[in-house]
């Protein structure tokens, strides 16, 4: 125990018959004796007073007894004057377990003492517990600290350190001395929870252990408030925890005296406060968000009354704070809202006291505006509703930007006829409605004869008013529950419901193909044509509404081929498309066995920067006889057809194959194949692609982008988004292709995690010269950029076309003005002269 000869306490070890066994040299400034004296002796040989003694020999005896630890104090006459001291006793074990020696730590709490009773007179004190217990008795451990009045002076010492040790040790707060120099000479429990530092730990340490290095300042000041004599009361700062975590407390420091009043040190009592601080952080963040959110925020009663609205608020609705306390919600509620669907949420909000939704609500000035509405009910801990808490943002402009989308997506712009979308959903009710009530439902494919001449003879602006004039005319002659649609160019669908008989369909034709037939005066032009149609019924022609619009194309074709002006109505019976196609799959599928199929690369720039981004993927036909064919020549044979699904699988393994040869030849190209609806929506897609992916492992992410048509027919949109999601973690970006052509653009926006949009070259190309098409294409770089998607233009065909794109926002192109498809063997070769030049297109 050679270590112990350097403390303070006096540490000693007694065998079985109460004999030192070792004293380490702090007992010679306690007793005045040499350490040597005490060995091989008991207290008794060493003329210990008698009731000491017996202290000491019925402690050592009951440790040695139950192997239990122990503690006495006791007052102690020394050359340096009386001590109280307290002694803890501690067994030590044998192998077997048995008590063998007993270690005892005394130390010395005089001073202790004199500083907790502020009492100079301590030896008085000392005598009177002497006077009064004879010699020092067994105190035991601290007992509990009584109830009543403070710490009392005129207690014996011993009750009183008793007192103030129960009081200290069970306090949550920090209790700590130091003496001036900022030392530690007392730490509590409470210290130890708070700081995570052991008394062991922090005792004869510097207090500026628990300082962060920015307030290291503190303890100098703390430090001349109190040799001036100043009590240090209550102020709060952060301290230092031993995991160097930062805490923050309150402190109150008061000086420590000695006999003499003279300051030897400070006592510090500081309380964990940090609960508290963060509690008031979110108060104040929770002040700020109500404060400064740009979204409304209403509070109000369970009956509905506001308690309270945010700025946000009387920005929005223009009422002000003052005007609407106190007011129900529902005097302010007067709008042009949808009943039934206010009802709905309402119903949720008492349902499950949350409900969200769109609404339309009205500004103090009358005017009326949409609203994202958020609301939830806040219940106390039993349950019970106390207020609710609204949280609504404006949102007029993205619901009227929306609704001219939506239009635009259901709508021919020029004409304003139903385009493909809403034709498509208008003719499935319709082939359902027929089935259910056993009617008969005709479709016309109309196509107008010598058009195009006048179109090329006169104009774009002359043809445009020949069409709207027609569709005028067309729309006059049928009921409000037939359909007449432009499907593009100069092409129309009609959907007649409820026909009664080939008579009045008949009868009706004739009037369409009048109506088309007759002169247009336009300006000094005398305009004329006529159309074609193919007819076809349902259910006398059973199938589906995509093939009954192919089957009435058809007979349109037999009556442009009969002689125009007429229309054909078709016969399934003799109808030998069947034939034509089954011969023509079985080409293709040689074709396919025979390697005829070569992918062709349009590249894709950015016209601001010049940079080639990446390249679309084309596939080509080799035919032996018939040369280079393009995909409109055989691609509509293979739809719905297995062979079209083997033929796709071989598109993007060659395409994946093409990006890692471009890497050996040092060019890094993102490649996009089209791929369509039936081919994506097979169960085993993923999993296919997966395996191609590992077969090409330099493949990064994004390298390979799939691009579907905005047209195609995604049964479920929720099984269509988790493919893509698992596509996407493959490494697959989505493109939707052509987009505005379909009938789902916002539905697909919404629904499917696709990271580009593709505007279709038809609204591209026209937009230099059709208001309507640079408007649409404005209004999709605009969605783009509401949904957070990135926009590329198809059918580049001029510098103009760059400029007016670049004005318009949209950097990234393709098109034959920039390059056309080309062989694989050609891109790098392309790309190197493409970037060399430096071409890009300025903006305005």
């Amino acid at each position: 125990m050679g270590f112990a000869d350097f403390m303070q306490d006096v540490v000693a070890q007694f065998d079985p018959q109460f004999r030192h066994l070792y004293v380490n040299r702090s007992i010679e400034r306690i007793t005045g004796r040499a350490a040597a004296q005490f060995i091989g002796r008991s207290n008794k040989e060493l003329g210990m007073p008698g009731e000491q003694v017996a202290l000491w020999e019925a402690s050592l005896s009951e440790v040695f007894k139950t192997g239990l630890p122990s503690t006495i104090q006791f007052t102690y006459a020394g050359p340096e004057g009386k001590h109280l001291m307290q002694t803890r006793l501690t067994p030590e074990l044998s192998s077997d377990g048995r008590v063998c020696s007993v270690v005892t730590v005394a130390r010395d709490l005089t001073n202790l003492v004199q500083h907790v009773l502020h009492a100079p007179q301590l030896t008085t004190l000392v005598d009177q517990t002497e006077s009064k217990y004879s010699t020092a008795s067994c105190l035991g451990l601290a007992p509990k600290c009584p109830t009543g009045p403070a710490f009392d002076p005129e207690l014996d010492p011993r009750t009183a350190l008793a007192l103030y040790e129960a009081i200290v040790q069970s306090s949550d707060d920090a209790i700590i001395s130091k003496t001036l120099d900022g030392i530690v000479t007392s730490w509590n429990g409470g210290a130890e929870a708070i700081f995570g530092y052991s008394a062991e730990e922090m005792l004869g340490q510097p207090m500026l252990v628990l300082f962060p290095l920015d307030r290291k300042d503190e303890e100098r000041f703390i430090l001349e408030l109190l040799l001036a004599g100043e009590k240090v009361d209550h102020f709060e700062t952060v301290r230092q925890r031993k995991d160097g975590s930062l805490v923050h407390v309150s402190v109150s420091i008061s000086p420590i005296r000695d006999a003499q009043q003279r300051i030897i040190g400070a006592s510090k009592i500081a309380r964990d406060i940090s609960k508290k601080k963060l509690a008031e952080a979110r108060l104040r963040l929770t002040a700020n968000v109500f404060t400064y959110t740009s979204e409304g925020i209403v509070i109000a009663s369970p009956a509905g009354v506001l308690l309270d609205v945010n700025e946000a608020f009387t920005r929005i609705t223009g009422y002000t704070r003052q005007a609407v306390l106190g007011q129900n919600y529902r005097q302010l509620c007067g709008n042009s809202e949808d009943t039934d669907k206010s009802g709905t949420m309402w119903q949720s909000l008492w349902q499950t006291g949350h409900c969200q939704g769109e609404v339309w609500s009205r500004r103090h000035d009358g005017t009326d505006f949409a609203a994202l509405l958020t609301v939830s009910a806040i219940a106390d801990s039993s349950g019970q509703i106390q207020s609710y808490v609204a949280l609504f943002a404006d949102i007029t402009p993205l619901r009227l930007q929306t609704e001219k989308l939506e239009h635009f997506a259901h709508y021919d712009a020029m004409t304003g006829l139903p385009n493909r979308l809403l034709l498509s959903d208008r003719l499935q009710q319709a082939m359902a409605n027929s089935a259910r009530h056993d009617q008969t439902l005709a479709v016309l494919y109309l196509d107008l004869d010598g058009f195009k001449v006048i179109n090329d003879k006169h104009g774009h602006a002359v043809g445009d008013q020949l069409l709207i004039t027609l569709s005028q005319r067309m729309k006059s002659h049928l009921r409000e529950v037939d359909t007449l649609a432009r499907i593009g160019g100069d092409e129309f669908v009609l959907v007649l419901v409820d026909v009664h008989g080939l008579a009045e369909l008949n009868a009706l034709i004739e009037r369409i193909l009048k109506a088309c037939s007759e002169p247009i005066v336009f300006g000094e032009h005398l305009l004329q044509v006529s159309a074609s149609i193919g007819v076809t019924l349902y259910p006398q022609d059973d199938v589906e509404a995509d093939q009954l619009m192919r089957h009435a194309d058809r007979a349109m074709y037999e009556a442009k081929q009969n002689g125009r002006n007429r229309y054909q109505l078709f016969d399934a019976a003799q109808d030998a498309e069947f034939k034509h196609r089954g011969e023509g799959l079985q080409r293709l599928q040689v074709a396919l066995e025979r390697s005829e199929f070569e992918l062709h690369f349009q590249p894709k720039v950015n016209l601001r920067n010049g940079r080639v981004t990446g390249a679309e993927a084309l596939i080509r036909w080799r035919h032996p006889q018939h040369g280079l064919l393009a995909p409109a020549t055989f691609l509509p044979l293979l739809e719905g057809h297995v062979l079209g699904l083997r033929l796709g699988e071989w598109v993007i393994g060659e395409a994946l194959h093409q990006i890692e040869a471009w890497l050996d030849q040092g060019l890094r190209l993102a490649v996009s194949v089209n791929v369509s609806a039936w081919q994506f929506q097979q169960q085993d897609f993923v999993a296919q692609l997966a395996q191609m992916l590992l077969r090409h492992p330099r493949i990064g992410t994004g390298q390979l982008e799939l691009e579907i048509l905005e047209t195609s027919s995604l049964e479920n949109l929720q099984v269509a988004s988790q493919m893509m999601r698992e596509c996407r973690q493959l490494g697959v970006h989505f493109a939707i292709d052509d987009f505005g052509t379909g009938y789902s653009s916002l539905t697909y926006l919404k629904n499917l995690p696709a990271e580009t949009l593709k505007i279709d070259q038809s609204f591209v190309r026209d937009m230099l010269n059709d208001h309507e098409a640079q408007a649409i294409v404005q209004g999709i770089i605009g969605l783009a950029a509401a949904f957070k998607r990135q926009v590329i233009a198809e059918g580049v065909e001029t510098q103009n076309h760059g400029e007016r794109l670049l004005a318009l926002g949209c950097e990234l192109a393709q098109g034959y003005g920039i390059a056309r498809p080309m062989p694989a063997e050609q891109m790098l070769s392309w790309v190197q002269a493409w970037e060399a030049s430096g071409r890009r297109m300025p903006a305005d």
